[in-house]
């Protein structure tokens, strides 16, 4: 793991102090407030002092209570800070607080705001509600020193498994032992009880992605954590603190020592595993906004306000972060650089990134490039509403390719495959809608720019966005909306069994050769679904855990996805990684059957080891024939099979594909 390098803030200016009477400081723009140079921690301990510092630029006072625990009870000690000249208060206790908890208090004229624990609280008790004093070497398990990220040598090597620690272990089937929290990640269950199935970390392992995404893991408020016997759940996108590992998940909530360590724990153990970790981070608004750790440090600075001073809302959360301004900036690069310096973490999906300014992603990516240029990053290109600030300056898909190293989600290709997000009963391609022809090529292209590509046929764009195919995110679910089967189950209400197991390798199989990164949510390798909820992020266990049993009664679709995952692995033809690439060896084939697509990626295309190789994606329910380069060829993916060793040879002109199938054949 390399060491964090710290890196200076630059580009601040000099406030401008429009009035300082009695009590209230104000500013011309928020442009003008005071920046704070450094690091934006607040609190550091040593066994002989511990300084508090906290940015509250428009504060005519500032206090810090400390606390013998982390709720409940009073203040048994209230601290005066001093005023600094960049907007920042501080104060010293020269004793041993090791074990304290604490909060601030700013006071704008005649107004104490209320108590918080910072922005930038890295430790916090139960439910994150006061701030803690810990050693955080003594979080570290044992052997940390010596974690180290999994090799990467390229970013198109990607393969990303989307998760929840409950959906993977809630379920009985699952024989994990530690249920809902972060050590389910720890475990190897190389065999449940009276079965021959793998779960947990071993799963993964065995399944083969490269990349486990993890839903929101920062201390977020809509679990209480004094009561986890209520077994609660939420998907976590209502961000409290953001530099704390959720209690909930932890074993202990009440000690802020355990939840840091016992995440620490799961890092290390994937890593161990080879399988490198991201963290879903949701920057672009707070669940509270007048009670939150922000508005109650620098009133409306950390918030984009509509015309008439009301916060705008383009998260339709209540609020939207304000990333352009420069101390939100900053805090974004600096939280970002802690998680991967502290916690060793290996990737960042970005919620909403739409949200955010096009200047702060770069300025995030090229502080992450600083550290370790191999560390993803990718987001959603889109909001909610539409932010208050210019929209050729906000971080959406259509400019992604303005964010170099940086991903977005391609909905072209999901809604092109699937049907169009939140309209359950509308189909795509797999369903036998025609006409979403060129947007599955969009997809398999990689959103970069080709030639055969029709872009007034693609759907939600004219035009290629990517400047390199990683830039896209290749996926058919995700946790939002329905996931795949319940999808088709909604799309289809008829579908037999047999359908449901064609349409569903299918989808994959597109998302799989598409030259984007690959992207999969949790159990769908085993047919999970959801009972048919598109929304379940507050949802009972019984809707979202996966039966793991299904993992036996669908083996064989289970095998097709480590098939897939093999080989896009095993032959680079399927991850150029590089637009210039793609366009000199993808070639898509002419077909006149509507819902088919067909593709060759050719002349040992990145290095491969097979000269051609054609990919053919029929969701039409009869089979077809398609006309394909004169040759000798061997089938390795078949009518739901896969098979590297085929040795098998076909010869002709033309080949048939079965209904509702994907075939692949090389040379």
């Amino acid at each position: 793991m390399k060491k964090l390098k710290k890196i200076a803030f630059i580009g601040l200016t000099a406030a401008t102090v429009v009035s300082c009477k009695p009590g209230i400081k104000t500013y011309a723009s928020y442009e003008d407030y005071p920046l704070r140079y450094g690091n934006l921690i607040e609190m550091l301990y040593t066994p002989e002092q511990t300084t508090f510092m906290v940015w509250a630029p428009t504060a005519s006072e500032v206090g810090v209570r400390l606390y013998e625990t982390g709720q409940g009870g009073y203040a048994y000690d209230f601290i005066k800070m001093k005023p600094g000249q960049d907007g920042t208060w501080q104060a010293e206790v020269k004793k041993d607080l090791l074990g304290k908890f604490y909060t601030f208090d700013v006071k704008v004229g005649d107004t104490w705001l209320g108590e918080t624990p910072g922005i930038n609280a890295r430790a916090v008790g139960v439910n994150g509600d006061r701030g803690a004093i810990i050693d955080m070497k003594a979080t570290n398990p044992e052997g940390w020193e010596d974690d180290i990220r999994p090799e990467l040598l390229s970013t198109a090597d990607m393969i990303i498994y989307e998760l929840h620690y409950r959906d993977i272990s809630m379920h009985k089937s699952s024989g994990i032992t530690h249920k809902g929290k972060y050590l389910s990640l720890t475990e190897n269950r190389t065999l449940v009880p009276s079965t021959y199935y793998t779960t947990g970390i071993d799963h993964l392992k065995e399944l083969g992605i490269t990349h486990v995404h993890l839903l929101p893991s920062f201390d977020y408020a809509s679990i209480d954590e004094a009561h986890l016997e209520k077994e609660k759940y939420n998907w976590g996108y209502d961000p409290k603190n953001y530099n704390v590992p959720e209690g909930s998940y932890s074993t202990d909530p009440y000690d802020p020592y355990i939840r840091i360590r016992e995440f620490k724990q799961m890092v290390q153990a994937l890593h161990q595993a080879g399988i490198r970790v991201i963290m879903d981070v949701v920057y672009n608004h707070t669940y509270n906004t007048d009670d939150s750790p922000f508005e109650r440090t620098a009133p409306g600075y950390f918030y984009r306000q509509n015309a008439d001073g009301t916060f705008a809302d383009a998260s339709a959360c209540g609020n939207e972060i304000a990333s352009d301004r420069a101390m939100m900036r900053k805090y974004m690069i600096e939280s970002i650089l802690y998680w991967i310096d502290e916690y060793h973490i290996d990737g960042f999906r970005f919620d909403l990134m739409g949200i955010h300014d096009i200047k702060t992603m770069n300025e995030i990516r090229e502080a992450v490039n600083e550290v370790d240029p191999t560390i993803c990053m990718y987001g959603e290109g889109w909001a909610a509403r539409a932010p208050q600030y210019p929209a050729k300056k906000l971080a959406m898909k259509g400019y992604a390719s303005q964010m170099p190293g940086i991903a977005v989600f391609s909905d072209e290709l999901r809604d092109a495959v699937r049907g169009p997000v939140m309209k359950d009963k509308k189909g795509g391609f797999l369903t036998g809608v025609s006409g979403n022809e060129e947007s599955i090529k969009f997809g398999i292209a990689g959103a970069v720019y080709h030639p055969q590509v029709d872009y007034s046929k693609v759907i939600y764009t004219d035009s290629a966005w990517a400047a390199q195919p990683t830039q896209m995110i290749s996926y058919a679910s995700s946790h939002d909306d329905l996931c795949l089967v319940d999808r088709l189950k909604s799309t289809m209400p008829a579908i037999t069994a047999e359908e449901l197991i064609r349409l569903d390798k299918l989808a994959q199989t597109t998302v799989f050769t598409s030259q984007g990164i690959p992207f999969i949510f949790a159990g769908e390798e085993v047919m999970r679904d959801k009972k048919g909820v598109h929304n379940s992020y507050k949802s009972s266990d019984q809707i979202n855990a996966i039966d793991w049993r299904n993992k036996e009664t669908y083996n064989d679709v289970y095998e097709y996805y480590r098939g897939l995952i093999r080989l896009r692995k095993n032959h680079p033809a399927f991850r150029m990684g590089d637009a210039d690439l793609i366009r000199k060896h993808l070639e898509f084939l002419p077909v006149t059957q509507k819902n088919v697509v067909a593709f060759q990626l050719k002349d040992y295309a990145n290095g491969d080891s097979w000269e051609n190789i054609i990919v053919i994606l029929n969701s039409s329910k009869k089979s077809v024939k398609v006309d394909i380069p004169k040759g000798t060829y061997v089938p390795v993916c078949y009518d739901g099979k896969i098979d590297e060793s085929n040795l098998k040879q076909v010869s002709g002109t033309s080949i048939t594909v079965p209904k509702q199938s994907a075939m692949i054949i090389r040379q």
